[in-house]
């Protein structure tokens, strides 16, 4: 599969992102975001996992990333990344987009850092990560990502190594960054990204 246009082809910055999109699919916001960074000086790819489809709501997206499948999304993703991994890539995502970026992050020598918007993944026991700089913004409470799972998943990512930061954000609804959805938080949001951008300027 071929990277497609809306991927966007990346101009000269302080990083090379490659930031992918929730299962609501490659949404106005996640330009908004890819453009917002590269207003900072980064470069930003972002790649279509869904080819062109979106959804209104969390519960139909995932009915989108269920039909194509886990294999073939994680495929899509290793191919976008592909021609620009030899840079040292810093990784990021949305939600779903988030499990992405943590799994190809945790598998690429050269990452960078990675920066988790309202999602993770499993972590693999045996997984290294030394050093590896790691902020994830999530709400409080998040229906998708129970505080249980946060603890552990916070305290696996310190035995592999990774150095973690953690933000989470009172009220807010779970995708709080795009302001289409029911999920918006404007003054959370705001307060993310102020707090991302200085993450990823001291990458």
């Amino acid at each position: 599969m071929s990277v497609p246009a809306s991927a966007e082809s990346p101009t000269s910055g302080l990083s090379t992102i490659v930031l992918f999109h929730s299962v609501c699919g490659l949404r106005p916001a996640v330009h908004a975001a890819a453009d917002r960074l590269r207003a900072a000086g980064h470069e930003v790819i972002v790649p279509d996992l869904f080819d062109g489809r979106t959804a209104e709501t969390v519960p139909d997206g995932i009915l989108i990333k269920d039909e194509i499948g886990k294999d073939e999304l994680l495929k899509r993703a290793i191919t976008a990344v592909a021609p620009y991994s030899d840079r040292g890539l810093v990784y990021a995502g949305f939600s779903f987009g988030g499990s992405v970026a943590q799994n190809l992050a945790l598998g690429d020598e050269r990452t960078r850092g990675l920066l988790l918007l309202h999602g993770t993944s499993d972590i693999a026991e045996d997984t290294a990560a030394d050093d590896l700089p790691v902020q994830l913004h999530v709400a409080d409470p998040d229906p998708y990502e129970p505080h249980d799972w946060l603890n552990a998943w916070y305290l696996q990512m310190r035995r592999a190594g990774a150095d973690v930061e953690v933000y989470r954000y009172a009220g807010a609804g779970h995708l709080f960054t795009d302001p289409d959805l029911p999920d918006h938080d404007a003054e959370a949001a705001e307060r993310m990204w102020k707090v991302a951008e200085g993450f990823l300027a001291g990458l």
